[in-house]
């Protein structure tokens, strides 16, 4: 009895090798493995409507949460055909059903602008268009262009076929445009959304993946914390470049202090061109001032990368100055060589 419980056990597991196996080989073929059937939770049998309902109130309140938020923009009367009501019949007031709809249609406004003549001054004056009006589109398609595109991830073909077969007449070539050009508003905002974050917490996470755009190797960027993300698709995945992005538009300026020089002896700049460079110390200049700079003390076309760990250095230690923008205490972050020194501290993950 002994040998034979043994190898039942043994059997068994067998088995569940077996089916394992089994899977592998069918998802390396591409088809299914076997389903996995979980068994009901509930143990009890509910036989009648009314039970069912007592024991899920919350889908009741759910439904009637969600009518109350629907805005009623028409409302239309059906009445009963009075020639098949009885003599007694009273009228005991409506009952109401919500339809909810959506139309999607033309809607082409006609400005009419006055136009005045001065003969004294050989001038025109003419009324003005709304600040909303850009070109021949308004607010509402171009939000819908912009939409259709961003949030629903529509190409721009089947939006120009969208829009004609609705009867919206409009170019391959101006949907294009709304959804390239005049989107400042929407970069202003996303940099409000970024110095926000960068205040956000103590430390902010970033890492980069590499991205093609218009068949060129580009690089994205992503900083964020639990409370925000940013993707910045770049040409370059140095410091300087991550550097750039840091000060949220402003200029770089370059600042010859201590620090700086601390960087440069980290970065393994030589003692020879530290002491070339200490003439400057104290000092505090702009990009075409720093450019100038280094053209005279290595050449213009000489040592080239000295001089890239040397605008880092500068760069970097003006940057933990700042006080007009979020300066990034800790960045966590894998090793790469571009992440560090950025920050005065360094957090691995």
């Amino acid at each position: 009895m002994g040998i034979i419980e043994i190898l039942s056990e043994e059997l068994n597991a067998l088995k569940v090798e077996n089916q394992k196996l089994r899977d592998e080989i069918n998802l390396l073929k591409g088809e299914q493995t076997k389903p996995k059937i979980r068994g009901s939770k509930r143990n009890d049998d509910i036989s009648s409507e009314n039970e069912r309902r007592q024991r899920n109130p919350l889908k009741t309140r759910e439904s009637s949460s969600r009518k109350d938020k629907i805005e009623i923009h028409h409302t239309e009367t059906c009445s009963v055909d009075k020639s098949i009501l009885p003599n007694d019949a009273l009228f005991k007031g409506y009952c109401y059903v919500t339809i909810r709809d959506i139309i999607v249609e033309p809607w082409n406004t006609n400005y009419r602008r006055e136009v005045f003549y001065s003969p004294s001054e050989g001038k025109t004056y003419s009324g003005k268009l709304p600040d909303v009006v850009k070109g021949e589109f308004g607010p509402g398609i171009r939000t819908h262009i912009l939409t259709l595109y961003h949030i629903a991830n529509v190409s721009e073909p089947k939006i120009h076929e969208l829009l004609e077969n609705r009867g919206f007449w409009i170019s391959k070539a101006t949907i294009s445009r709304i959804l390239t050009e005049d989107n400042d508003l929407f970069h202003e905002e996303k940099s409000k959304i970024f110095q926000s974050g960068l205040n956000s917490t103590t430390y902010q996470q970033i890492d980069d993946t590499s991205a093609r755009v218009n068949r060129n190797n580009r690089y994205t960027q992503i900083i964020c914390n639990p409370y925000y993300a940013a993707y910045f698709t770049v040409p370059h995945k140095n410091r300087e470049t991550i550097l750039d992005i840091l000060l949220c538009g402003n200029e770089k300026i370059y600042c010859f202090n201590e620090e700086a020089f601390k960087l440069m002896e980290m970065f393994n700049v030589s003692r020879f061109w530290m002491e070339k460079l200490s003439s400057f110390e104290g000092e505090t200049c702009t990009n075409k001032e720093m450019h100038l700079k280094m053209d005279y003390v290595f050449s213009p076309n000489g040592y080239k990368s000295t001089k890239t760990r040397v605008f880092e250095a500068y760069a970097i230690a003006a940057y933990h100055r700042m006080t007009n923008i979020p300066v990034v205490a800790t960045f966590l972050s894998d090793d790469a060589p571009q992440f560090s020194k950025l920050t005065l501290q360094h957090a691995h993950c």
